[in-house]
């Protein structure tokens, strides 16, 4: 146990130092930076101000971590969940929750296995967390699309040009559709081409109806078409998807919930006997061979629960 306290000070100062480190500067500089983290070009264009700048922002061990894809993965997933915060403070979050849950289970346990499983289970808190705001944004900005994408036909229709109508689009919606946009029409201001700004806002919201609307812009910005009436055809597929989207749910949903329900009967079952007959259960955390037996129950529940899912889940 002393270790672990130990362990725990030693790493929840080093981690706290560092995050104080990387997060020193004025508001100016911080804004800056957040400009710089939102419009993340590509490595084949000559645009290229993140990529040199963000060693300068961070800790260069920090930088060498974002390089691997889960560390990327997880960044891109925090701004797709409107979480703007910086990567090594989300990273403090989760290493200081793997601590206390480390610190838990071995004082309830005292089982190494078990203190990890619980450290383990508390750090996929935030990723949880996370994962939650970015399906709950996805699903507002997608309700939002079709009314902001015949707004902007009607404003096209009266002669104003696309930026006007992405201003039209700002001025009428709030979040998440509206701070996109302006985010887009911001970029645009600075300097960065429309279907550029479009694609990176495509990255902050990988939607596949909002992908039908960058490429429109983009063929219209290149050969030259009517786009009101593209945007306006645009508008009625986006509601057809969605009412499709919406029936495929319905059709799934007996399916879904009666995998979540298998996946999660043990554990009911389990802390039935515990509630009702405490002394059928009591064998399984205090025996060793109990103790074995709820380890590898664990673990089979929990791929069992994971293939279930998979198999029910519907790809269209």
């Amino acid at each position: 146990m002393d270790i672990f306290v130990t362990t725990g000070v030693f790493a929840m100062v080093f981690i706290g130092a560092l995050v104080l480190l990387t997060t020193r500067g004025g508001e100016s500089d911080q804004k800056q930076n957040l400009l710089r983290r939102m419009a993340r070009p590509d490595d084949d264009l000559d645009i290229d101000i993140t990529r040199k700048a963000r060693p300068r922002d961070q800790a260069q061990w920090l930088a060498v971590l974002s390089r691997l894809n889960l560390f990327r993965r997880l960044e891109e997933n925090m701004w797709q969940a409107g979480i703007y915060m910086r990567l090594s403070e989300m990273l403090l979050i989760i290493v200081l929750m793997f601590l206390g849950g480390l610190f838990l289970g071995q004082a309830f346990w005292h089982d190494t296995l078990f203190a990890l499983a619980a450290g383990a289970g508390l750090a996929t808190l935030p990723v949880v967390y996370i994962r939650f705001r970015r399906l709950r944004r996805m699903h507002a900005f997608v309700q939002q699309l079709p009314f902001a994408l015949d707004l902007m036909k009607s404003s096209l229709e009266a002669g104003h040009s696309l930026n006007r109508g992405l201003q039209v689009v700002v001025q009428e919606f709030g979040d998440p559709l509206g701070s996109e946009f302006r985010t887009v029409l911001e970029q645009t201001r600075i300097g960065l081409p429309l279907p550029r700004a479009l694609e990176d806002m495509l990255k902050r919201v990988p939607d596949d109806d909002l992908r039908l609307l960058v490429v429109a812009i983009k063929v219209q910005n290149d050969v030259g078409s009517s786009l009101a009436s593209i945007v306006g055809r645009l508008a009625e597929i986006v509601r057809t998807r969605q009412r499709l989207r919406l029936q495929i749910r319905a059709l799934t949903a007996q399916s879904r919930m009666g995998g979540t329900i298998v996946g999660l009967l043990p554990v009911i079952v389990l802390g039935a006997f515990s509630l009702v007959q405490p002394s059928y259960a009591s064998t399984l955390f205090t025996d060793p061979t109990g103790l074995k037996i709820l380890k590898a129950a664990i673990i089979l529940d929990v791929l069992a629960f994971a293939t279930i899912r998979r198999l029910v889940k519907v790809k269209y």
